[in-house]
């Protein structure tokens, strides 16, 4: 069962850049309502749910299957869109997730099929973990807001689908390798993006993403797709090409170091961002130098690192360093919203950190991932035309409301 908790509304924009500038361009723009929830289904905790997903990473990456095995539904906060698909078109509630590519619908609504409506005869199948589904690739015309029309988009139409309650499905918007061997007598299929910038519509295959933080009450975001929006962020944007360490490189993968108080406690290696990553995952020797700088203490009901009101104060900035600029989260920055303590299963007078353990030591190939609580506090630029991540500050970067 999903809990609503704040609302998400994304605009779709259509720009193109290499520094802070956007183009100036008016075409391909579309507003979409996200919604924010917390996942409160299952018997994991918090920290359960975000290994999980990141385990399933590093297994799809290591044995070649780039369709990954990513559980989408183990994600402690998802993000969900209403999109349109078909001409007229049926809206449909689908999950919004980077670490996947194949759009597809059908879990709960059944498809409308229109004039539009293309069946290919191939089928369709893709396990994410704790999910999964499989079914017929239809085509057919998907629409963004009230703006973004992409016609001939490949979709899957599931006749089975698991894990899913309460969603239609997922639009992906992960690499376009993710959908390798998900679709018979197809190597890869052409995602949402890809046919945007096919069509003409976006000039770059470039997604911004913003998010402010789900303890603000009346908390919106943006994605957008075709550049960035350069009104949400206060910095130019920093680039850091992806990384071609494996598993990462599978994935929306870079590289960066850690520091904490100005000491390193990950030497420079490679991870990924990822908006269906909850929190901020980093290796086993890491995360036990951390622990022990902060003091705090594992809370066995949430996973989370506990501190008390004394070593808050104490905290120190807790610095990623990507490219040649660093990004630093401030003390507030490194705890779980107090308002939002109830909603993990944490004691409301409680402190937690957002800061866990990956699971495994440096080394593995993919030894971070900077998750929504990262990306909540500095604009995401995932540019797969140039082959870069980039990072921006926002008005949320050091703000004090956690």
């Amino acid at each position: 069962m999903f809990h609503s908790k704040a609302l998400l509304s994304l605009i779709l924009i259509s720009s193109a850049v290499v520094d802070a500038s956007p183009l100036s361009r008016s075409t391909g723009k579309a507003t979409l309502s996200f919604a924010t929830r917390i996942n409160e289904s299952g018997t994991l905790n918090i920290v359960d749910k975000d290994r999980a997903r990141a385990q399933a990473f590093k297994n799809a990456g290591h044995l070649g299957k780039r369709d990954g095995s990513i559980s989408v539904t183990n994600a402690a906060m998802t993000y969900t869109a209403q999109v349109g698909v078909g001409n007229p078109a049926t809206e449909y509630t689908l999950l919004i997730d980077t670490g996947s590519s194949n759009t597809w619908i059908g879990a709960s609504k059944t498809y409308s099929q229109t004039s539009t409506s293309q069946d290919t005869g191939n089928t369709v199948s893709v396990s994410y973990g704790s999910g999964s589904f499989s079914g017929e690739e239809w085509t057919d015309t998907v629409t963004l807001g009230s703006g973004l029309v992409i016609e001939d988009q490949s979709i899957g139409v599931a006749s089975s689908a698991t894990g899913f309650a309460g969603v239609d499905g997922i639009l992906g918007i992960g690499p376009v390798g993710l959908t390798a061997d998900t679709v018979s007598n197809t190597d890869t299929v052409p995602t949402v993006t890809d046919n945007l910038l096919s069509q003409g519509t976006i000039s770059e295959e470039v997604i911004g993403i913003y998010y402010a933080p789900a303890s603000e009450s009346s908390s919106t975001g943006e994605l957008t797709f075709g550049g960035y929006d350069k009104s949400m962020i206060t910095s130019s944007v920093r680039y850091t090409s992806l990384t071609t360490s494996s598993p990462a490189s599978n994935y929306w993968g870079i590289n960066q170091s850690i520091s904490y108080g100005g000491t390193t406690i990950q030497s420079t290696t490679s991870g990924i961002v990822d908006t269906g990553t909850t929190l901020i995952l980093i290796a086993s020797d890491a995360f036990q130098q951390y622990q022990s700088a902060t003091g705090g203490t594992l809370d066995d009901t949430t996973g989370l690192l506990t501190i008390t009101s004394t070593q808050y104060s104490d905290l120190q900035s807790l610095s990623f360093n990507i490219g040649d600029t660093s990004y630093d989260l401030s003390p507030n920055a490194q705890i779980w919203p107090r308002s939002l303590n109830s909603a993990i299963g944490g004691s409301s007078g409680s402190i937690y950190l957002v800061v866990s353990d990956l699971g495994s030591s440096s080394g593995s190939g993919l030894d971070f991932i900077d998750g929504y609580t990262f990306l909540e506090r500095y604009y995401s630029v995932f540019d797969a035309t140039n082959g870069r991540v980039g990072f921006a500050t926002t008005a949320y970067t050091d703000a004090t409301i956690n």
